[in-house]
């Protein structure tokens, strides 16, 4: 008797959440599921969005996936895939993507594929600065927004002027630009992304093809060593680190001393204090403009905003100078075995024509990939910063105007709704009549509130829809770490071994230790030295903490993901993509990570 066939839940039977129906109404109706969509494959982008999504945050989702699409769509012409559609159900986010499979269209794509990319891809370096100037020239108008101001009379010099268009006007034509720059950081994002992607593919398959017997991680050890953006701020913490010590204020910096109170007591440590806060200040424009996750929650905040996590990293870091370990990226080690392993798998070719295109192949991977990690400093970090606390300023406003209670609040409001608010602070100036809104935007925030607290407790399903046959999207697989046999293996639920999980074998690698299960970045504060870290997926702004400890397991992510770069870069050992570690491994748990067998061992 056959087996039955396990099927992924159709997004039609996903029932939301009792009591948080109006909170699900409040995401726009084109992110919500319809009938048509369980013909389809979708999974939870758990990647990007691991926690439910607040109405606002939304935008992030819309503004991504508009211009990833247009990118790969319109703009570079990919042959084999289109955009992503993206739907919202219980505040998560699940993902499909759109692939070309037609032969005929394929080789239409193709045509225009070599006549755009391919003049990136020889004036990539030249592109790549001019992508630079665009990103700072896009910084410096967010930071040239400004302020939001009602005064009780126009000021005199506009009226003398003959301005003609009165203070309230500001406020909408100031949101209007903030989401304008929002959307376009977005195409700026995507300009590179999927052709430093590609590019390294072209790089991978050929491996494949040649050395049958080739690892991903080895593959990917091929392209590791490289300076990038967003690797600079752990390092700028080092450098401080440093500087206290030779400072001879290293004392002073202890665990458990807030940020707050340790910049106090610098500030009465005379010329050594003053210098190391002069120091400090060099390394926050621009370096601290990274937030402490991956750019796509409003409450993950830059380190300028909150200085915790910079500050909490620096008795490790003096603690391994003052013992004389080398703190410093392992570039040069990275460097040494990226040419010793090119070498070696060149001279097992053949043919100097392959050799020839091996050796393109790889020079090219090679050139564009500082960007695949490089963009992210100043785009989901340093721009997306200054969007979210421009919309706090919104928030701050509308709490002036008594139509919330907390500037946080504004996140709970969908971006239509915040123009509405917006439009009513404005018709109140205008008019003086009290602005109206209260008894409205109260109950849908609490209520909102109340939803996310209901989304955050439940398990969401990894994925939804028909079973796909096969995984043939190479972003899909390298990314997100989504395979058929890892779907195979969601489906089965916890059959298996119950002492063993199975992932991505990400950076080499064995290591035994404490596991520290961290479900969100507020948690951060709970791992200890040598404890190995668990959590959904990591983040490159988590390296300060990788001075702690001795390994990294994550739910979510395939060779080339955020966690398995930054785990090879930093020389720590790592398993990513096993679907349910933070759910099978209990916190304070004994485990074994073996990062060159992508398994993970349960001891105790």
């Amino acid at each position: 008797m056959a087996s039955e066939k396990k099927e992924f839940p159709a997004p039609s039977t996903v029932a939301i959440a009792e009591g948080t129906e109006a909170a699900q109404a409040a995401y726009p109706f084109y992110m919500q599921f319809e009938d048509e969509d369980d013909r389809r494959f979708w999974f939870y982008n758990s990647m990007h969005f691991p926690e439910p999504m607040t109405a606002f945050d939304m935008v992030t989702a819309e503004g991504a996936y508009c211009a990833l699409g247009a990118s790969n769509t319109r703009v570079h012409s990919l042959p084999t895939t289109l955009g992503i559609d993206y739907r919202v159900i219980n505040g998560r986010v699940y993902i499909g993507g759109n692939a070309v499979t037609d032969p005929d269209e394929i080789a239409r794509r193709s045509v225009e594929f070599e006549k755009r990319a391919f003049y990136y891809y020889e004036n990539w370096e030249r592109l790549y600065d001019q992508w630079k100037d665009k990103m700072r020239t896009l910084i410096s108008d967010a930071e040239a927004l400004p302020a939001l101001d009602l005064p009780d009379f126009e000021p005199l010099e506009n009226v003398h002027a003959g301005k003609g268009v009165a203070s309230n006007h500001y406020l909408l034509d100031t949101y209007h630009k903030t989401l304008e720059g929002y959307f376009r950081m977005w195409h700026h994002h995507f300009e590179f992304l999927l052709l430093g992607y590609g590019a390294y593919m072209v790089f991978f398959d050929f491996c494949k093809q040649a050395f049958p017997e080739i690892t991903d991680q080895t593959i990917a050890r091929m392209v590791a060593g490289f300076e990038a953006e967003i690797f600079r701020p752990d390092d700028e913490v080092k450098r401080l680190s440093r500087c206290a010590v030779d400072l001879g204020i290293d004392g002073k910096f202890m665990d458990g001393v807030s940020a707050d109170d340790l910049i106090a007591s610098l500030e009465q440590s005379g010329t050594a204090g003053a210098e190391w806060l002069a120091e400090l200040e060099k390394s926050r424009n621009p370096w601290f403009n990274v937030n402490v996750g991956d750019g796509f929650y409003h409450y993950h905040r830059s380190w300028n905003d909150d200085l915790s996590l910079p500050f909490s990293a620096i008795p490790g870091y003096i603690a391994k100078i003052k013992s004389g370990e080398d703190i410093s990226r392992p570039i040069d080690e990275l460097k040494a075995e990226r040419e010793k392993l090119i070498d070696g798998y060149r001279d097992l070719l053949g043919s100097d024509e392959e050799r020839a295109a091996y050796d393109q192949m790889i020079e090219l991977a090679c050139r564009v990939f500082p960007y695949v990690e490089g963009h992210k400093f100043y785009c989901e970090h340093w721009y997306t910063n200054l969007f979210f606390n421009k919309i706090r300023e919104y928030g701050a406003l509308f709490v002036e105007q008594g139509l919330i209670d907390d500037a946080e609040d504004v996140f709970h409001l969908n971006r239509y709704e915040v123009e509405q608010a917006i439009i009513i602070v404005m018709t109140s100036w205008s008019t003086g009549s009290p602005p109206r809104g209260q008894k409205h935007f109260r109950p849908l925030i609490s209520e909102r509130k109340a939803a996310i607290d209901v989304w955050a407790q439940m398990d969401a399903s990894p994925a939804l829809g028909p079973v796909p046959d096969i995984i043939d999207d190479p972003a899909i697989v390298m990314l997100w770490g989504i395979t058929r046999e890892n779907l195979d293996t969601w489906l089965n639920g916890d059959e298996g071994s119950d002492s063993e999980l199975r992932g991505f074998a990400a950076s080499n690698g064995i290591a035994e230790g404490t596991a520290r299960v961290i479900k969100s970045v507020q948690e951060i504060d709970r791992l200890n030295e040598g404890d190995i870290l668990v959590c959904q997926v990591t983040n490159p702004t988590w390296a300060p903490i990788f001075q702690k400890i001795s390994a990294a397991v994550s739910d979510i992510g395939g060779s080339m993901s955020h966690a398995a770069i930054v785990a090879r870069e930093y020389g720590l050992p790592a398993v990513v993509g096993t679907g349910k570690a933070t759910a099978k491994i209990r916190d304070g748990q004994r485990i074994r990570v073996d990062g060159a067998r992508g398994l993970v061992t349960l001891l105790d």
